[in-house]
């Protein structure tokens, strides 16, 4: 007579990587495809760079146009487009940079914090008919996973700053 062993846990290293980096990469598409859609119901016409530059500004603090446009993964003409078209709304001014006279530091306004948080509760309330029908479960699970994925974003900003020396 044959004994079956228990199953265990996998412990294959590669095995958890390969699922972790697949689930990972599902992760950011489905994230990309959900703000897309959400942004089309809401009949936006705001460019999502200016929504990105908010949040980096608004996350992150005041910064060179330079990093902002690295942060915001655009080109630093299209920052400065960008930039010039934030502070006549308001939504962003410039200051000095105290460690160099010549240069500006971009920073988020009231205004511009406002807004962004409009456009975040619009977005929301446009995907809400998508999900209503979610069980309790179904919504603890993507509330946890929302706070997983935030406390290792700031993780990874914590580290970034702390190399970069800011």
């Amino acid at each position: 007579m044959t004994k079956t062993l228990p199953t265990e846990p996998s412990t294959d290293v590669n095995t958890d990587t390969t699922r972790l980096r697949q689930t990972l990469g599902d992760l950011v598409v489905a994230s990309h495809r959900l703000t897309r859609l959400a942004a089309r119901v809401t009949g936006s016409t705001e460019s999502p760079a200016t929504w990105r530059t908010l949040s980096v500004l608004q996350s992150v603090g005041a910064m060179r146009l330079g990093e902002l446009a690295s942060q915001s993964r655009v080109s630093q003409p299209t920052m400065t487009k960008l930039v010039r078209n934030l502070v006549e709304s308001e939504w962003v001014k410039r200051i000095a940079d105290v460690d160099d006279a010549r240069a500006w530091q971009i920073a988020i306004t009231p205004k511009g914090a406002a807004a962004l948080q409009d456009w975040r509760d619009t977005l929301s309330e446009a995907l809400v008919p998508m999900f209503a029908d979610l069980r309790d479960d179904e919504l603890a699970a993507m509330r946890a996973t929302v706070e997983i994925i935030a406390s290792r974003v700031d993780l990874s900003a914590a580290a970034s700053a702390a190399i970069d020396g800011r």
